[in-house]
């Protein structure tokens, strides 16, 4: 059985929020096939201290990420933090603009308003997982196309 390719979206600029998308990734690599920008694409200080040149690592890392979003089959984009990772941001428009179902997963509580996330960001996500626990339930109801495909 192939399984849906997952795109995951988040911050990763600090160990935290690294360990978060590699605890998430183990999580959903029972029911996925995914990519993690950082572990698949690279960090660009990585890149660049294994000898890339620093006007070439960014590039690298966009055109590894802007084919991962196309080969992709859905995105999940982490919600975490005062405000959304500017990466993950664009990483979510072009997933849907490309047609993906989107995602989100927010279990941290901060806000910088009390109204919820910018319009565009919720407009664009089908549903928001509020815990692990929510995420694993919801990944044991959807269907593998396979599944869809046999009717």
């Amino acid at each position: 059985m192939t399984r849906q390719k997952l795109y995951l979206a988040g911050p990763l600029f600090n160990a935290a929020e690294r360990e978060q998308c590699l605890r998430l990734r183990s999580i959903l690599s029972v029911r996925f096939e995914l990519y993690v920008p950082h572990g698949d694409g690279g960090l660009l200080p990585d890149l660049v201290a294994s000898g890339m040149p620093k006007e070439v690592a960014p590039k690298e890392i966009f055109e590894n990420d802007i084919s991962a979003l196309k080969a992709c089959d859905l995105l999940l984009i982490v919600l975490n933090g005062r405000s959304i990772d500017e990466g993950a941001a664009f990483e979510l428009g072009v997933a849907w603009s490309l047609g993906k179902p989107c995602f989100g997963y927010k279990d941290d509580f901060r806000q910088l308003t009390s109204d919820g996330d910018n319009p565009m960001i919720e407009g664009a996500l089908g549903r928001v997982f509020s815990s692990v626990d929510e995420l694993q339930r919801w990944m044991e109801s959807i269907q593998f196309r396979e599944d869809e495909m046999r009717g």
